[in-house]
């Protein structure tokens, strides 16, 4: 099949490309991982990379965009409670579960996936796609990615302190890891936040093959401590409809939520995308940094899956939204 076809193919089937190149790297560290001094150097690099990622997200991040989207404070009251209330809620629910249900060594991973802040790129894009209230959509998805770099790691240290996942008090030191380089780049980003943007490809790049980088690192390591023979293709089964099943509660929700309090409709699809979503870009690296090398692997499978659920099910619902929108416009 020719690279025209491929893509075509993998456009209509709503399948995000990058995903594919992130599952590329679970399987090569699943044949060959990275071990002894190799796996040292991985984990620097590792280090170096998710202090890029984060350097970054703190250059590129307009100050002004969220700022100025910040006095719509009721819808951006409503989206952090799905983003760090409500999603959360729901993942400590599922990680509950029986075994039967829910394999135990994802449950982790589920919880981590709930205090995950919300996507930016997608949460924006689909708004736009659904001709919603995108400077809404902006600000709040800044300010969920924002908040993350601090709430996330407090959260997980939280709820996972009493399965011996993460100490309470590394979860202070943790913030300190992730927020320095953040604030770094938001400091310089007078003086280099005009290349940043005039180079949006190139530091594309770097912060998705940072990502890239951090999945083979961390799957290494849980290949190397045996992780494949603790789940199987029925746990990956199971995971897929918990994820579906999160994903479609947490749409609901959002929805009737935005209606009940009285949201006009481009209000509503901001609501809906910024508060349903989570993000692959903040977690992979927060995984890296947040879990030891050994289960950076098995916290990472439910974000990974529901990454691409959510791509999937948002663009048919941002595609219906347009439709709506066509259909609702008067006529000329």
């Amino acid at each position: 099949m020719s690279e025209g076809r491929l893509g075509g193919l993998l456009s209509r089937l709503k399948i995000d490309t990058y995903l594919l190149l992130i599952v590329a790297m679970v399987v090569a560290a699943s044949f060959l991982p990275a071990r002894g001094e190799a796996a040292v150097g991985f984990g620097w690099a590792t280090k170096i990379a998710i202090g890029l990622v984060f350097f970054l997200h703190g250059a590129r991040l307009s100050r002004e965009a969220v700022i100025g989207g910040l006095t719509h404070w009721r819808l951006h009251l409503l989206v952090l409670a799905a983003t760090f209330g409500l999603f959360p809620l729901l993942c400590l629910g599922v990680a509950a579960l029986p075994a039967q249900i829910t394999p135990p060594a994802l449950a982790g991973g589920i919880i981590f996936l709930g205090c995950l802040p919300s996507t930016i790129q997608s949460s924006i894009g689909f708004t736009v796609i659904a001709r919603g209230n995108v400077a809404a959509a902006v600000a709040a998805a800044s300010a969920s990615n924002l908040l993350g770099i601090v709430v996330t790691p407090i959260l997980v240290g939280l709820l996972l302190h009493a399965k011996g996942a993460i100490s309470a008090g590394s979860a202070w030191a943790i913030v300190l890891q992730l927020l320095a380089p953040f604030v770094a780049g938001q400091l310089l980003r007078r003086w280099i936040g005009g290349w940043v943007a005039s180079h949006a490809r190139l530091v594309q790049i770097v912060d998705r093959g940072s990502i890239l980088l951090v999945v083979y690192t961390a799957f290494s390591s849980a290949v190397v401590e045996g992780v494949w023979s603790q789940i199987g293709a029925l746990d990956l089964a199971r995971l897929l409809i918990l994820c579906s099943a999160l994903l479609a509660a947490v749409l609901a929700a959002t929805f009737f939520a935005a209606r009940a309090f009285g949201f006009n409709k481009p209000d509503e699809i901001a609501i809906v995308f910024c508060g349903s979503k989570k993000s692959l870009a903040s977690g992979v690296p927060m995984a890296g940094v947040l879990f030891p090398a050994a289960t950076a692997g098995l916290a990472l499978l439910p974000l990974m899956l529901f990454h691409q659920i959510q791509l999937m099910a948002c663009a048919v619902i941002a595609q219906r939204y347009a439709k709506r929108a066509d259909l609702d416009a008067p006529l000329g």
